[in-house]
């Protein structure tokens, strides 16, 4: 009796085997495969990634504005600019200069002192005297002669402060120009190159020091017009990474002339938000998706892809043979086929 049961139950074993192999040949399936893939017809894109690296927002060449010898030098390459100049060039010469044309201003100013007195005393005089001609008690030449001498006077007075507005110009560019001995740059700008150093002479136009501004981060590069196209499907705002933080990035610029050697169009990409180190040289990835030939579907809706791949729709269960003609990690690119249009449902193949 025994016997009799095992046998049986051998016999139900084998026909649930039978069973399950007979729908596995017929392609019975579900609409969700078991990796979670949605069995769905689409557009084919690939996704491809663009890479590129950080750069300054901007950089600056700061040049000697005279000549001299340079007396100090306070910052080093990588520092930040803060409030002290970037060089310093000594001023002996020009503070000279200015010293003279105060003393000079100092002169001018007692002598228009006394031209304006000159013509106080002078007014007063001719006043008197224009009283007493009008009184019949001194001459009409006397009058004229004082009158005379009062415009000779205020024309003296005129000169003198015309020589004195121009040594006021003339000191006033000496001042610029001695401001010009002290160079300054843009603060928490960084030096990322140094030219000269405490000692060396220089003359006017020479280099000074090279800064740039990693405060706000570039990444410039180089796209196709189809890169370009998915890039502009991108929000405002997208999401990259910066080496392997996640990081918020936009376009900056598009440049619209073409490459003749490269066939590219050249972007430039603005880091909108980031944490870590502001420097050059870190890695920028975007992944993004181009459209491709084909269509596509999820690996786990294809029966037997290696020697004769197709798939079963699922609103008529009808099988259909497809060419593959490239594939991704979880997908597989086909050639276009009327009956398989984007947005068509697709039986699973991994739940069966």
């Amino acid at each position: 009796m025994k016997v009799k049961n095992i046998s049986n139950n051998i016999v139900v074993q084998l026909t649930l085997a039978l069973l399950l192999s007979f729908y596995l040949l017929n392609g019975q399936s579900f609409t969700e495969a078991s990796d979670g893939k949605i069995c769905l017809v689409e557009d084919a894109n690939k996704e491809i990634t663009l890479i590129g690296y950080t750069r300054s927002m901007a950089t600056m060449m700061i040049s000697s504005e005279v000549s001299g010898k340079v007396i100090s030098v306070n910052y080093d390459v990588g520092d930040f600019v803060a409030e002290k100049p970037v060089v310093e060039v000594d001023p002996t010469f020009i503070d000279f200069q200015i010293q003279g044309l105060r003393q000079s201003l100092r002169l001018l100013e007692n002598n228009l002192k006394k031209a304006d007195e000159r013509v106080k005393f002078l007014n007063k005089e001719f006043i008197r005297i224009d009283t007493l001609h009008k009184e019949d008690r001194a001459t009409e030449v006397k009058r004229d002669a004082t009158e005379q001498e009062v415009v000779q006077a205020k024309l003296a007075y005129d000169s003198v402060s015309i020589e004195k507005h121009k040594l006021e110009i003339s000191l006033n560019e000496l001042l610029e120009r001695k401001k010009r001995h002290r160079v300054f740059a843009p603060a928490e700008w960084n030096i990322v190159g140094k030219m000269v150093e405490t000692g060396e002479h220089v003359v006017q136009g020479t280099p000074l020091a090279r800064l740039s501004d990693f405060r706000t981060l570039v990444v410039p590069l180089s796209v196709s017009g189809e890169e370009l196209e998915a890039i502009h499907k991108l929000n405002s705002e997208f999401s990259a990474y910066l080496e392997q933080e996640l990081v918020k990035a936009a376009i900056r610029w598009i440049n619209p002339e073409f490459d003749e050697k490269t066939r590219k169009l050249g972007i430039e990409f603005l880091i909108t938000q980031y944490t870590g180190e502001k420097r050059g040289g870190l890695r920028f990835i975007l992944p993004i998706k181009i459209p491709v030939q084909g269509i596509q579907i999820p690996k786990a809706c294809v029966i037997d892809r290696y020697e004769n791949p197709r798939v079963t729709l699922k609103a008529t269960g009808e099988f259909i043979n497809v060419m593959v003609l490239d594939e991704t990690d979880g997908y597989l690119f086909i050639a276009e086929d009327p009956r398989l249009l984007p947005g068509a449902e697709l039986l699973g193949r991994e739940t069966r």
